[in-house]
């Protein structure tokens, strides 16, 4: 598979690496240019880097992983047709306020979907702080894998994610449609915190939907 990632950040690097040892070929782009990324190109070997519409038109599916706030500056027609992984979070603080985000009446995938009209939006590492990405993949069927969310209303979509999540080392729990996403955005039970397929069935279950609890207390940068 071609995996295109508009975002250099922490996530999209680390997404990039297990890919990449799964077998995958991967394209990284930032928003400066692939000029500007040649210390990624060393510290990730044989990973692509172009810019965002190169990673948009590489990818069979394209991570986007940005601050929340400038996924509308993604041209639409770019993804047009694609399976896009959206791994966004929205921080007030960091992206500004978004009503109806702050009144509980949508989701961020839902406001990406509204936006990516012709893409198939899977919600997906938005719930797993970067450096867990390459220290917690395991074999599977390993007894100790860390499961991950996973949602979206295209079921052919859905699949093919839950297949690369195995791949690159996790379990998935099927959280529903992009209008259930909210069960594991921020500030929610399953936000950020390892579990396994039980315990995060459990803990997407006991998410309550205007109820936010206090950050992750732990020093990795956040998703």
């Amino acid at each position: 598979m071609k995996i295109g990632v508009i975002g250099a950040g922490f996530i999209g690097r680390a997404v990039a690496q297990r890919a990449l040892a799964a077998g995958h070929e991967v394209m990284l782009s930032n928003s400066r240019g692939p000029q500007t990324m040649s210390s990624v190109v060393s510290g990730i070997r044989g990973v692509k880097v172009g810019s965002a519409e190169d990673a948009a038109q590489f990818g069979d599916v394209v991570l986007v992983a940005i601050p929340f706030e400038h996924y509308r500056k993604v041209p639409a027609q770019w993804l047009a047709g694609k399976t896009l992984l959206d791994a966004n979070n929205y921080y007030p603080e960091r992206d500004g306020h978004f009503p109806a985000l702050d009144r509980f009446e949508t989701t961020t995938s839902r406001l990406l979907a509204e936006h990516f009209t012709h893409s198939k939006v899977i919600k997906v590492f938005n719930a797993i702080f970067a450096a867990d990405i390459t220290d917690h993949a395991r074999p599977h069927g390993a007894p100790d894998r860390r499961a991950l969310p996973v949602a979206g209303d295209d079921a052919v979509a859905k699949a093919q994610v839950i297949t690369l999540l195995d791949e690159l080392g996790f379990d998935a729990v099927d959280a529903g449609s992009l209008d259930e996403s909210w069960r594991f955005e921020r500030a929610k039970p399953a936000y950020c915190v390892p579990l396994d397929q039980p315990g995060l069935k459990a803990a997407l279950a006991a998410a309550e939907r205007t109820v936010e609890l206090p950050p992750v207390d732990r020093e990795h940068t956040r998703a």
